[in-house]
């Protein structure tokens, strides 16, 4: 049975970040090992308590920290994260782990190989403590499936923690870690961590690369979440860069991240209320409005913007729908029935779009996404409401309309970024009445994740 004192001593090294790890580490007031025993205790009772995890993964995690405590202590650690926990949605491959895609239709079977994220952090000595829930193929902004069930939200375990990395988010919030990968194809990132008070971020689109390539494609991309700016700009540098295997990432090595200080100082930044779809939640609003203030108190000259857009909606769905019927083709027939019912009716809704509609909103998305970097030449930042409302209630069996009502209302402010493919980040700006948490979303242009994690980060010390 593990004691009250080492859980209490577990809780405090869980609330640690990169910096104070390695601070410790290189000072031998704790060791990787310790700090892993730690999360694994953590992420045990977050698991009983949350359902954030498919696997929890001791064995290697304890493997991987016995190696990365010895590389500390003869003064060779292989990066600024090696020693840090790390988890991994259940969505990326680890080589010698079966990732589910949350769905009871894939195979058991190991993965053969890492995805070149996990790879690159692999090498840089994180340790992975396990694989987070999503829904079925990441489908939808509520973390449930047929292989996971229901994960809670720890702000309101009646809420949901939104999706798809929905298990990466709470694992954050709790401490059952402290990088977690994630990925975004219409704010699956951005949503969670508004809903849950943490950080996240999707980067410029192939700064990250990706394999296998997403069934949803080039909306997707991969990203860090942790509880503040630093952590994540860490893991993304640590993670960040060119695959072979990635052939959608274009040219150039992206260059490493350096953050500076004091970019909101004479910032011209664009404030967008107005969603794509549905209306912005009242205490949401009078959130923003407070954190625009900040902003403006931190030398920011803000002025109202509308994106440049149209369609933004019908466009999305016709990628996002279209992209859920090329998944859901890979699903062995007589495995259908396994299937999230919703995955399934917005999967055949996409396999009956033509091929014309498809082009043309190909082409909208192409229009939307140049003038998106013509208003972003203008403008340093685009700030935002991260979700329109905030965490809501979910019931035992979700309703399929309900889970794509709810997701699109969720996405509102997210979904135009996937289309345009700028950084984007959730930083937390506030908490309703009711105690559940409101993000603030920044947006620069392409290229530009340095500024928008900076920005993230004194706004984040301006208000804590």
């Amino acid at each position: 049975m593990i004691s009250g004192k080492f859980l209490a001593e577990a809780h405090e090294l869980c609330r640690l970040g990169v910096a104070e790890l390695g601070a410790g580490f290189a000072a031998g007031k704790f060791t990787p090992l310790e700090v892993t025993q730690a999360t694994l205790a953590r992420a045990e009772v977050v698991q009983e308590q949350y359902n954030a995890f498919s696997l929890i993964a001791a064995d290697a995690a304890l493997a991987m920290a016995k190696e990365s405590t010895a590389r500390w202590r003869s003064g060779a650690p292989l990066s600024a994260i090696d020693g840090v926990p790390t988890t991994i949605k259940d969505i990326v491959w680890v080589k010698d782990w079966a990732v589910r895609y949350g769905s009871r239709t894939t195979s058991s079977e190991p993965c053969v190989q890492d995805a070149p994220s996990v790879k690159r952090l692999r090498a840089a000595g994180a340790i992975f403590i396990g694989l987070t829930t999503t829904p079925e193929f990441g489908w939808k902004a509520i973390t449930e499936s047929p292989l996971t069930g229901i994960t809670g939200n720890p702000w309101n375990p009646q809420t949901t923690p939104g999706g798809s990395s929905g298990g990466a988010v709470v694992a954050a919030a709790t401490g059952a870690g402290v990088l977690h990968i994630g990925t975004d194809g219409g704010g699956s990132i951005r949503i969670p961590s508004s809903f849950t008070g943490v950080f996240g971020l999707k980067p410029t689109f192939g700064r990250v690369a990706a394999y296998p390539p997403s069934g949803f494609g080039t909306l997707a991309h991969i990203g860090p979440i942790a509880r503040s700016a630093d952590d994540a700009a860490a893991m993304l540098n640590a993670m960040a860069g060119r695959d072979p295997d990635d052939w959608n990432q274009g040219i150039g090595e992206p260059p490493p991240l350096a953050l500076s200080e004091g970019v909101l100082k004479g910032a011209r930044i664009g404030l967008w209320t107005n969603p794509a779809h549905g209306t912005v939640d009242e205490e949401v609003a009078a959130a923003i409005a407070k954190a625009a203030r900040s902003l403006e108190a931190l030398g920011a000259h803000i002025e109202p913007v509308e994106l440049p857009g149209e369609d933004l909606t019908e466009t999305f769905r016709i990628h996002w729908y279209a992209g859920a019927a090329n998944r859901f083709g890979a699903v062995p027939k007589d495995l259908v029935s396994l299937c999230d019912p919703g995955f399934v009716e917005v999967a055949r809704n996409g396999a009956s779009i033509p091929a014309s509609a498809l082009v043309a909103a190909q082409l909208r998305r192409t229009a939307f996404g140049a003038a998106m970097e013509k208003l972003l030449a203008k403008l340093d930042f685009i700030v935002s409401p991260a979700t329109a409302i905030p965490a809501f209630a979910v019931p035992p069996e979700v309703p399929s309309n309900v889970a794509l009502d709810r997701s699109l209302y969720s996405s509102s402010f997210a979904f135009p970024i996937n289309l345009s493919q700028q950084p984007a980040c959730s930083t937390p700006c506030g908490l309703t009445a009711a105690g559940l948490p409101i993000g603030l979303q920044f947006v620069a242009a392409r290229g530009a994740d340095a500024k928008v994690l900076s920005a993230a980060r004194d706004f984040e010390r301006a208000s804590p």
